[in-house]
């Protein structure tokens, strides 16, 4: 199915959604984030800080809060947290380093502007992920982590010389940003720390969209029905499936959740 042929007007408003959905997952991130590394300090004075340092520009903020906060007091938080907070970067590494790589390839490059747009902005996010769970792990007294998740890495190095084809780039991004926000989801029940859980819980959901838009982008590329994508949609030439497929699960599984020692500074 040629790009030529792909109606893009839905994909750029769920682009759109979803940056929506991430900008209001970050500032509860920058929130939960200023209340885990600030401790007693009153919000007020915090915000000044950051503020001063990025503006407060949407998810660059997050740097920002990563360079603020080596001038913060440890926050209180296990060795567990330590590691959950660890391989949750991990894994956003792991999915930056994909995204960046599908960019490359000539069928997404070259291909349809829309697609290579959300990948672009989908790439932003995972960025601006990792550096919250980095800051926040930092602050907690531990490292950095700055590799990818190594069980998932294994998978990829495995599966990106297979890829010929859109679909296998959605296959494959359908794998990560699913581990992601399953990991994310049961971490909120796992860590010590009610601002990290707070900080899991602001993430799981902008991945759970993630997953959700590549599942439907998926199924429109295996049923060769780009075509239904319309706005305003015409509900009458939609399938039965139109309105579920991104969403196959009325709760959020956690069985494939990772480990919190799974992508852990050794």
């Amino acid at each position: 199915m040629g790009s030529e042929h792909i109606d893009t007007r839905l994909l750029e408003e769920l682009t759109e959604q979803s940056q929506d959905l991430n900008s209001d997952a970050m500032r509860i991130t920058r929130g939960s984030l200023t209340d885990f590394e600030q401790g007693a300090e009153p919000a007020r004075r915090w915000w000044q800080r950051v503020g001063a340092l990025t503006g407060l520009a949407g998810a660059a903020g997050l740097a920002g809060v990563a360079r603020a906060v080596a001038a913060s007091p440890s926050a209180t938080a296990s060795a567990d947290d330590i590691r959950a907070l660890q391989t949750a970067a991990s894994l956003e590494n792991l999915a930056v380093s994909v995204y960046q790589t599908a960019a490359g390839l000539p069928f997404i490059k070259d291909g349809n502007k829309t697609v290579a747009a959300f990948i672009a902005k989908t790439t932003e996010q995972h960025q601006a992920h990792a550096k919250a769970f980095n800051a926040a792990a930092t602050t907690a007294g531990g490292q950095a982590q700055n590799d990818p998740d190594p069980k998932y890495k294994a998978v990829v190095d495995q599966t990106l010389p297979t890829i010929k084809t859109p679909a296998d780039v959605v296959k494959l991004a359908i794998t990560l940003e699913d581990v992601a926000a399953q990991t994310y989801t049961k971490n909120v029940g796992q860590v010590s720390n009610a601002d990290l859980r707070k900080l899991f819980a602001s993430v799981a959901p902008v991945e759970a969209q993630h997953r959700a838009v590549l599942l439907a982008v998926q199924a429109l590329l295996a049923g060769n029905a780009a075509d239904l994508i319309t706005i305003p949609v015409d509900p009458a030439k939609l399938p039965a499936a139109a309105g579920s497929v991104g969403f196959p699960d009325a709760f959020y599984k956690t069985d494939n959740a990772s480990p919190i020692t799974e992508g852990a500074v050794k």
